[in-house]
């Protein structure tokens, strides 16, 4: 019997002025996601994830001690509060990607995840932290994860998350995989020139070596003063054997759906048997520094 969840991906631009009130910022960004969630609701969206530090610009781009006031609490901030509440309403799980305080100077880059009736079920803290040319300078921000590869069920799926950098690394795929994982989010920041050519490549392949499906999203647009390049979106769901299911939009705001039929992950690893013939006995080189 078909076991069908149907899957959103929010993709969208920043608002407003990041020079200005960083509190404001917040607001306009969070009001913004709300009501894209309203759209996705209204598409029958039964999971639904938002794009990395989604109520920000991405501050990364520069090195400015100013953005640590856009860390908050989780589960205790006013984000994760209102998206609760969004959840309950809607009835729909959601990830929450935002900047996380955990104490003063303890920072990370998070995704909270929220169920279908509102409760708070976890989250997971970036692993993989770059800094990189042109303007992608997270350690000045973010600690790296400390809580490894946490799954998490909701009441339609068993989940995990991987955040933008975290998907050139396969050994956290595998491990999300082994940890039950049926669909993998991964929420992105990451412009044109940079990472493109690798974007429907890394995590189609990812969903075929773990067997489970993966959703990949971007934001879309320039975001000023800085000049690091273009956001450009194309964010998708594909399933188990690669195979793309939707694909949005290159410059516009945009919900992605698509109807994942959860039974296809046992149709696939009966096929490919990856976890039968796993060798970790023969691996412990890949944990060594």
């Amino acid at each position: 019997m078909a076991r069908v969840v149907r899957c959103g991906l929010l993709q969208a631009s920043a608002v407003g002025d990041a020079t200005g009130s960083i509190a404001a910022l917040k607001e306009e960004n969070t009001r913004k996601a709300l009501g894209m969630i309203d759209q996705a609701a209204g598409q029958g969206v039964r999971i639904l994830c938002l794009q990395e530090v989604f109520n920000t610009p991405y501050f990364c781009a520069e090195q400015d001690a100013r953005w640590y006031e856009a860390a908050e609490a989780i589960p205790d901030g006013p984000t994760v509060r209102a998206m609760q509440e969004a959840a309950r309403r809607h009835e729909m799980a959601l990830v929450v990607p935002i900047y996380e305080r955990e104490q003063a100077g303890v920072l990370y880059n998070t995704a909270a995840v929220i169920d279908a009736d509102g409760t708070y079920l976890g989250k997971y803290r970036k692993n993989h932290i770059p800094h990189l040319k042109p303007g992608f300078w997270e350690k000045f921000y973010f600690r790296p994860g400390n809580l490894g590869y946490p799954t998490f069920q909701t009441r339609y799926a068993r989940i995990g998350i991987s955040i933008c950098y975290d998907r050139h690394f396969p050994e956290g795929a595998r491990a999300l995989g082994l940890n039950g994982a049926e669909i993998v989010f991964n929420p992105s920041a990451t412009v044109a020139g940079l990472s493109e050519y690798l974007w429907r490549i890394e995590q189609p392949a990812h969903a075929v070596a773990n067997g489970y499906f993966v959703g990949a999203l971007n934001r879309v647009g320039r975001e000023k003063p800085w000049e690091i390049g273009e956001f450009y979106g194309q964010s998708y769901l594909c399933d188990p054997r690669g195979r793309m299911l939707a694909v949005g939009p290159r410059d516009a705001d945009a919900v992605v759906v698509a109807d994942l039929d959860l039974e296809a992950i046992d149709e696939v690893r009966s096929i490919w048997q990856f976890y039968r013939d796993r060798r970790p006995d023969s691996y412990g080189e890949l944990t060594e520094p």
